[in-house]
């Protein structure tokens, strides 16, 4: 599987490893409309199907955090029965540094 970022590979490797059901990239969310079309679409990186919960990754570059915690805003708001999570560089390495499993599913679930 070709992931946008190698961050990803290495987080699918992880859940991987702690046995959790992941799809990369599943569905798109409309979060901006105008002039009869979508002006804004947000498409979390993963699905993690047993804990219902979104997962979009992000580096350190400050301007994409922004960007992306508004889209994680704004999905909250759109789609309230919907779980986003945004999990950043520190969050990220923090995740991958776990040694149990039962940690790494309490990250995900938190």
């Amino acid at each position: 599987m070709k992931f946008a970022h190698y961050s990803e590979q290495l987080f699918t490797e992880h859940l991987d490893l702690f046995e959790i059901d992941w799809v990369y990239e599943p569905r798109s969310f409309p979060l901006k409309w105008g002039s009869g079309a979508i002006k804004m679409m947000f498409t979390p990186d993963f699905y993690l199907p047993e804990y219902d919960t979104y997962i979009e990754i992000t580096t350190m570059d400050q301007k994409l955090i922004t960007k992306k915690q508004k889209k994680i805003r704004l999905a909250r708001k759109l789609y309230p029965q919907t779980t986003f999570k945004l999990i950043n560089e520190q969050e990220y390495y923090n995740f991958l540094t776990k040694d149990k499993e039962e940690s790494v599913k309490e990250a995900i679930a938190s």
